[in-house]
């Protein structure tokens, strides 16, 4: 069996733990220090670009077109790159995809080695990289963005970063409502169900969908896609 390499190590603020980058031949693994098995393998995407792929159908429905035109996408959480590309490939030459990384090294890795897997994303026109928290683009922007689409930490319940539960509480979820255009998508990415996240989502006004998919197309990890809509003449609050 081939050994694994190790490429890079990388430090998550505010002691957050630490990232380990490796490959395998083709296959690339980042762990999380302390956690016991794999943070992303290159092997399993499928409910990464599920994240995208959803929201961008929902986008569809609402300008009953074939095609996403001219709309500005967020994309939270840089991973390996699968989510920003399925985002990339459902959307027209006039709309922007906008994805926040908090990781420097994150970022680093897409521009090298892990280019590549997800087809060198961050390399197309449409992408603009914020390196920081997605959260510094949320707060005092209303009405800036079509879709959200977060694939931060591990969903409700975080690994890496303790802020990250400001984005899944009653008050980021506000802000997230306010966030988005009349009839904007938000999808989030989580390991598992969460009936109480479902329920918070419907306090803040979205209208939300809930989607099991496979790791891998047909087996692997079931994950959780939550699916909410703004509606389209809501009345933000909080603001």
């Amino acid at each position: 069996m081939i050994p694994w390499q190790h490429l890079g190590t990388a430090q998550i603020p505010n002691n957050g733990g630490e990232l380990k980058l490796s490959r395998r031949g083709e296959e690339f693994s980042i762990r999380l220090s302390g956690v016991r098995g794999e943070l992303m393998n290159s092997r399993l995407f499928n409910s990464e670009e599920a994240l995208a792929d959803l929201a961008c159908k929902q986008l569809k429905a609402r300008d009953n077109s074939e095609e996403v035109s001219g709309a500005e996408i967020l994309v939270g959480g840089l991973g390996m790159g699968y989510t920003l590309a399925a985002a990339l490939r459902a959307v027209g030459s006039t709309s922007q995809v906008t994805v926040a990384e908090l990781i420097p090294a994150v970022v680093e890795w897409n521009q090298g080695p892990l280019g590549d897997c997800a087809g060198q994303p961050l390399n197309d026109p449409r992408t603009k990289v914020h390196i920081g928290d997605v959260a510094e683009l949320l707060r005092d922007n209303p009405k800036a963005y079509d879709a959200i689409l977060l694939d931060v930490d591990n969903g409700p319940e975080g690994l890496t970063q303790n802020n990250n539960n400001w984005l899944y509480s009653q008050a980021g979820l506000e802000d997230l409502f306010t966030t988005l255009r009349p009839e904007g998508v938000l999808a989030i990415w989580s390991a598992g169900a969460d009936s109480m996240f479902a329920i918070r989502l419907k306090k803040a006004r979205f209208k939300v969908t809930i989607h099991t998919v496979r790791a891998r197309p047909g087996k692997g990890s079931r994950h959780t896609i939550f699916l909410a809509q703004k509606p389209w003449q809501a009345t933000d609050q909080g603001r």
